[in-house]
């Protein structure tokens, strides 16, 4: 499940992929794949070592330009040592050995790929990959600690099995989270200083042990807006109910399961945020508990189930909101899409309503696209047709920026 993040907004920029020599080295493959797929360029270096595991032709095959596999290519490429720092955006070493590690640290240039890092003036980003015992090496710590003071981003490692049968911290960190980061890398810094909060998701109301009343939602359309914010820059905490979507770890999420769950940490953590985007499909009722234990047929035919009120989040949230904080709201709508948004934006206060017809195909619950109509409080709108929901995602914070 990872539609949240297969974003491809990014035509225009570069990535610099360098690829160090280790086993996990196959998997740059499938991050320059990735990258492509989001509309970066992406260009190769692979040192000596690298070329060992796997072959630069590999990397031109899947849409990689250009690929320098040694330090003196040929006469028409005399300064390809400085070519990435000219053009690229950011330079991702993946994997990160520990000898690229100790180069880049002592400022060698002996090969393509330090040369190239030692002339890079934009984000550097490095995931390391090595033997436990290399990654916890004193020489390693210190020369870590002096690449984060210089401002090199570290995406893990991770800790589990290497290849060699060791157990430890020095596995490559998952290629969603080295992926993000390279697009956070390359990404507008527009939402810096701001702090979101976002619910997404179903919640689900027990009747008895095994039994709830919720629905379909899927949570992707708020995974996307989380996802988006924290790309450009925004800090971002999520109240998810019971679905499973992947974050990266500096991304604060509190899993709920109930309607009352979600209001009480929202309403909670809403005064020290300055943006709130409640997508969550909660509940507006909850069926008043059968008891303790599961409810038994006992050869009835028919049955009645009470329900009571939910509390209200988005409105709640909405009479409290400061003139400092922005409030974004979602209307799951099968008719009169226009009215209810309008009634539903000045009911709630709110400064920006997305609704979205949750019966048409390609639209709504479980469904990788959508159809909205955004509509704000200086009374404009706009209808977007089937967008995949990571680009509605980005579209409403460059709607809510130009406020």
């Amino acid at each position: 499940m990872n539609e949240h993040i297969n974003f491809d907004c990014f035509l225009g920029k570069r990535i610099h992929l360098g690829v160090c020599g280790s086993i996990a080295a196959y998997k740059s493959l499938d991050l320059l794949r990735m990258y492509r797929k989001a509309g970066i360029e992406v260009s190769v270096t692979l040192t000596d070592g690298a070329q060992e595991f796997i072959k630069g032709l590999s990397f031109e095959a899947l849409g990689a330009f250009k690929v320098w596999q040694k330090m003196f290519p040929t006469v028409d490429d005399t300064f390809g040592h400085l070519e990435p720092g000219q053009a690229a955006d950011a330079m991702v070493i993946c994997p990160a050995t520990a000898s690229i590690l100790a180069r880049m640290t002592h400022g060698l240039a002996d090969d393509m790929l330090s040369c190239q890092a030692l002339a890079f003036n934009g984000p550097k980003l490095v995931a390391p990959a090595m033997n436990p015992n290399m990654w916890n090496a004193p020489a390693t710590k210190h020369n870590c600690a002096v690449l984060a003071e210089r401002g090199v981003e570290f995406i893990g490692p991770d800790c589990g099995d290497v290849a060699c049968g060791d157990h430890g911290k020095g596995r490559l960190a998952s290629l969603e989270s080295i992926y993000v980061h390279g697009l956070r890398a390359v990404s507008p810094d527009d939402m810096c200083g701001k702090h979101v909060l976002i619910t997404l998701g179903p919640t689900r109301e027990k009747w008895d042990a095994v039994r709830f009343w919720s629905n379909p939602s899927s949570g992707l359309m708020g995974a996307s807006i989380a996802m988006a914010a924290w790309l450009r820059g925004a800090k971002v905490t999520v109240i998810s109910g019971p679905v499973n979507w992947w974050f990266p770890e500096d991304m604060n999420v509190i899993k709920v399961d109930t309607a009352r769950e979600m209001f009480d940490a929202a309403t909670a953590l809403w005064p020290e945020c300055t943006t709130g985007c409640l997508t969550a499909a909660v509940a507006d009722f909850k069926p008043i508990p059968h008891g303790e234990g599961k409810f038994k047929k006992s050869g009835r035919e028919n049955l009645s189930v009470e329900f009571d009120t939910n509390p209200d989040i988005l409105k709640t949230i909405g009479s409290m909101k400061r003139d400092d904080q922005e409030l974004v709201g979602f209307a799951a709508e099968t008719s009169n899409i226009r009215e209810s948004a309008k009634s539903k934006l000045e009911k709630k206060n709110l400064d920006l309503i997305i609704a979205n017809p949750i019966n048409l195909p390609g639209a709504g619950f479980e469904s990788s696209t959508n159809s909205v109509y955004v509509l704000d409080r200086a009374g404009r709108n706009e209808e977007w047709p089937n967008l995949p929901k990571t680009e509605i995602a980005w579209r409403i914070w460059d709607l809510l920026l130009q406020n």
